[in-house]
């Protein structure tokens, strides 16, 4: 039973986020920035924040820092949308599942040149 409120309240969270890093946070630093997913712990105290970030690498180490920076704004925002009586502690960690499709893509099309 307690799966099952973990992926709701993480799809509530993921929601919620994405609202806030794109339109609370003021930081330059943060780019186009997209919230791919939320995993919550059973017992709701901790949520790894996986965010797709645009940009090469540089950017994206900036973008993660502003966010890292921003996590207390995000955590108390997050608490005042979202009726829990903990907010889970955000740890934000880069996708990179994009990055690789791209290049599996990218080189499977390289392949069907080849044999053309």
């Amino acid at each position: 039973m307690s799966k099952i409120r973990a992926g709701r309240v993480g799809e509530q969270i993921k929601k919620e986020l994405s609202q806030l890093i794109q339109s609370g946070l003021k930081d330059p630093r943060v780019g186009f920035v997209t919230v791919t997913g939320v995993d919550v712990t059973n017992d709701l105290s901790q949520a790894k924040v996986y965010l797709s970030v645009f940009g090469d690498a540089e950017q994206q180490a900036a973008s993660l820092k502003a966010i890292e920076k921003a996590n207390g704004f995000l955590r108390s925002e997050l608490g005042k949308a979202i009726r829990l009586r903990h907010t889970p502690e955000l740890i934000f960690k880069f996708d990179e599942s994009v990055a690789y499709g791209s290049h599996i893509e990218k080189l499977l099309g390289e392949i069907k040149h080849e044999e053309s």
